[in-house]
């Protein structure tokens, strides 16, 4: 990066971060429309790939329908939303939450991740970057953006899509080529331990009650964060997530009555585990051995 600009950012912390703040809550946005199509696109591919795998009749191709096409609209009265009314966070406050049209009552969630992902970019930005090396926590803003989407479209759906995983998980690998997170053994030792590891943990569970304890995704997610982090944080990983899922899970049992044969995602417990240990990872392990009087 050139030195210049390192300098200057360096004497601006507060302008960086609000910089960093306002960038967060335009890919939140684009974030809002990967998690609404990405499911929906995956949903077409397969009962295409159904329908010619059972030799039925194939449906006419739809309407074209991807990730920049067509144009966010209302979900009520189907109006293609104006730019300014596009707005990341202004809009929705200027508009009251309600379509500029119809007036009917857009969601809060679409908000609220603008500003879970504005407010983690900064974060996550100003705590790694050590006044001179960019590429460490320009490649953190890219996995906490991946994370989130995975979270909530996990949340939705009970999926963790391979297009997200798999391109972020061989991206791991190739940083760590030049050992931006964890060494270059570490992170190959990484991603086939984290995949290993839930693997095994599926097929006992799966072995001993007949039932299945997770989803794939969930192998392919741990192995990506093994990739990124390497295999020293996965511990750390595994017992956050562990102990995050299993307080949730007596929450909503207690509270809500949550149906126990209703299974809850695994997926966005690994994410928040792998964005903690991405943040402060050496140092809560660093604390943790100190503790068992190891370190």
């Amino acid at each position: 990066m050139p030195t210049a600009l390192i300098e200057l950012l360096a004497q601006h912390p507060g302008g960086l971060a609000a910089l960093l703040f306002g960038l967060g809550a335009l890919i939140g946005s684009f974030l809002n429309v990967v998690i609404h199509r990405l499911p929906k696109m995956m949903e077409q591919n397969w009962r295409h790939e159904c329908q010619t795998l059972l030799e039925l009749p194939v449906s006419a191709p739809p309407a074209r329908f991807d990730l920049l096409w067509p144009n966010s609209h209302c979900p009520h009265c189907q109006t293609e939303i104006r730019p300014w009314h596009n707005i990341p966070l202004l809009s929705y406050l200027w508009l009251r939450g309600r379509c500029a049209h119809c007036q009917g009552r857009i969601s809060l969630r679409y908000p609220l991740i603008e500003l879970i992902t504005a407010l983690l970019s900064a974060t996550t930005f100003m705590l790694l970057w050590d006044g001179s090396q960019l590429w460490p926590p320009v490649a953190a803003l890219l996995l906490t953006w991946t994370l989130i989407a995975l979270t909530v479209i996990d949340l939705d759906h009970q999926l963790l899509p391979d297009s997200l995983t798999l391109p972020l998980l061989w991206l791991g690998l190739l940083l760590n080529q030049a050992s931006l997170f964890a060494a270059p053994a570490d992170a190959l030792y990484g991603a086939v331990a984290g995949y290993l590891s839930l693997w095994s943990f599926y097929w006992l569970f799966k072995l001993t009650t007949g039932k299945e304890g997770m989803g794939h995704g969930d192998f392919k997610l741990l192995a990506l964060l093994g990739a990124w982090l390497g295999w020293r944080l996965l511990p750390l990983i595994l017992i956050l997530s562990s102990l995050i899922g299993a307080l949730v899970g007596i929450a909503l049992i207690a509270l809500r009555g949550h149906d126990r044969q209703i299974p809850i995602p695994f997926g966005p417990f690994l994410a928040g585990a792998g964005w903690i240990a991405l943040i402060w990872g050496e140092t809560l392990t660093r604390g943790y051995l100190a503790y068992l009087g190891i370190g």
